[in-house]
């Protein structure tokens, strides 16, 4: 492979984001008990969770854009409370603050570091991840996220606009992502590399076709693949 630059799945692949979506949604949660406590009492959290999928079942025009699902959600159920002035902007900083108070996994800075050194990097997300709140925006020439783009992984659109930004080929990026459908299915579809992060060591699952062009256990693997290859 001949490499030039790199895009970089965020979620799951530089840190766990469970435990950050789970937070937000305690501390959403608590807010609405202080300041709003009968939205709070509808519309606890395993209900506004099923809220939210409600929204993104019925709002597929917005499959790309978590932000705007999100505020649609909070809107519905203050609705359902009678109460048309919802503080949309004050819960979504919540949300965003807790969803991006995140743990990196221990190889992720040291490999950005490295990674950064050589090639031109861009994340490449369709959550909402916010690079600079979490203090990692440095490490990437650039950001690109679905709502942006307006089409969300595995769909080439936001690969190819990856591709576009930096001025690369797809045949000339690696992506590196730890979903097999969003990440490597869909770059490889598009025409990039593939680097599948694969934490668990899981079988690459044959229904989604070809196997990664590399199937590693984290990006320490990466850093040390790309030193055996002598890149760039």
């Amino acid at each position: 492979m001949r490499i030039l630059a790199i895009t970089l799945d965020l979620d799951d692949t530089l840190w766990p984001v469970l435990p950050a979506l789970e937070r937000a949604d305690r501390d959403l949660d608590s807010y609405l008990r202080q300041h709003f406590p009968q939205v709070a009492r509808a519309w606890p959290i395993p209900a506004m969770r099923e809220l939210r999928a409600r929204v993104a079942a019925e709002r597929l025009d917005l499959a790309h854009d978590f932000t705007a699902q999100r505020y649609i959600t909070m809107q519905k159920a203050f609705d359902a409370c009678g109460i048309a002035d919802a503080p949309l902007d004050t819960l979504w900083e919540i949300y965003a603050t807790a969803r991006n108070s995140v743990e990196l996994y221990p190889d992720a800075l040291p490999a950005l570091e490295r990674l950064r050194a050589m090639w031109p990097v861009a994340s490449l997300t369709n959550g909402n991840a916010d690079l600079e709140r979490i203090g990692l925006h440095r490490h990437f020439l650039y950001q690109i996220a679905a709502r942006d783009v307006g089409s969300a992984k595995p769909e080439a659109k936001i690969f190819l606009a990856a591709a576009e930004r930096l001025g690369v080929a797809p045949e000339n990026i690696l992506h590196v992502g730890d979903d097999p459908e969003l990440d490597v299915a869909g770059a490889r579809d598009a025409g990039l590399r593939t680097a599948w992060i694969n934490r668990a060591g899981h079988p690459w699952p044959g229904a989604l076709g070809a196997a990664p062009d590399l199937n590693l256990r984290d990006l320490t693997a990466l850093v040390d693949w790309v030193d055996t290859q002598g890149q760039p």
